[in-house]
């Protein structure tokens, strides 16, 4: 078994190895290259985050998503690169939002530059996927355009927060969906689509990728709160510094409404204070690691990466499948 990708996945065939090698490395090659600008500066800041590495999660899954068909053909590697440009774009803008200075374990765009920097860079990387989603075709556009509105709409409502009465679990996975797992859910489909399998194959991996991106964000919820920088390559509590109640957060206040504990109710408290202080937001990340909603939080990562593996059932039995199953186990692992 040799290892490939994020999460150090293991592939166990050697011909699918050596496929997503070959593919990844492409990928690797057309990020490069779509980040030049006549402009050095410009390339600077779009190569800033793509030389960082990162765990390349998407462009993997459209590697494996086009086992399902034509490995080789010509739009899977020009596909993956949309993709990842896309994702890489919407974090110079989160980190703008989020007001961080870390990400990838190096310091983000922002914080190296300026805000306007970042929001410009993130505007180039989104033009340069358009421009390479054009030769891809108009269903390819259009698939692309849809999951874009879905991401901004997942961001918006994230900004928003819940209606009166909404619950605030349901209203988050609705952002999770947006946000993340409508991306996951292209890479998915554009792996199958450009690989010409069967439309039915082409519906099982866009809904697997759209599970298995919501179990990711979910594990990266986890993360936030339970591990350090130089385990996430960003700067641990962030979420809980800019008051944005992701699942932990949620499941704690689930908790202060049903069981109404002192100690739960001093947590929710200091969760809600301002978190700007240094002092302050260590010791709410201290409390809340060692908290049952973190390990609530974390269940919830396991039954939708669950739920990820069980839209596999239809597909045939083979490597590829197997190393996709092997996904959802690593997601559930990133999250303890």
């Amino acid at each position: 078994m040799t290892v490939v990708g994020p999460f150090g996945l293991s592939v166990r065939d050697q011909a699918l190895e050596a496929d997503v090698q070959a593919g990844m490395a492409a990928v690797e090659e057309g990020l490069l290259e779509a980040t030049k600008s006549e402009v050095p500066f410009i390339t600077e800041a779009a190569q800033h985050l793509v030389r960082a590495g990162g765990k390349r999660f998407r462009p993997l899954l459209v590697m494996l998503a086009a086992q399902f068909g034509d490995p080789y053909a010509p739009g899977i590697v020009p596909s993956a690169v949309v993709v990842e440009l896309t994702h890489l774009a919407t974090l110079y803008h989160d980190d703008v939002m989020d007001e961080a200075d870390v990400r990838r374990g190096v310091p983000s765009a922002n914080s190296r530059w300026d805000n306007s920097v970042a929001v410009l860079t993130g505007d180039f990387l989104f033009a340069r996927a358009s421009h390479i989603l054009a030769d891809l075709g108009p269903e390819a556009v259009r698939v692309q355009a849809e999951a874009f509105e879905r991401l901004v709409t997942g961001q918006i409502l994230e900004t928003a927060g819940p209606r009166d009465g909404r619950d605030p679990v349901d209203h988050y996975m609705d952002v999770l969906g947006g946000k993340t797992g409508s991306l996951i859910a292209v890479a998915g489909r554009f792996g199958a689509m450009m690989s010409g399998a069967d439309e039915t194959v082409v519906d099982v991996l866009t809904q697997y990728g759209e599970r298995l991106g919501v179990a990711f964000q979910l594990a990266d919820d986890v993360l936030d709160i339970a591990s350090d920088s130089h385990e996430s390559g960003k700067t641990p509590g962030t979420d809980l510094r800019e008051g944005i109640p992701t699942m932990p957060v949620l499941r704690l206040r689930e908790r202060v409404e049903r069981l109404g504990l002192a100690e739960d109710i001093a947590l929710a408290d200091l969760l809600a204070s301002d978190l700007t202080d240094d002092a302050r937001h260590a010791e709410a990340l201290a409390r809340l690691r060692v908290h049952p909603a973190l390990d609530q939080a974390r269940r919830d990562t396991v039954r939708y990466a669950e739920d990820a593996r069980a839209t596999l059932a239809p597909l045939p039995e083979c490597d590829a499948k197997a190393a996709l199953v092997e996904l959802c186990d690593a997601v559930v692992h990133r999250a303890g």
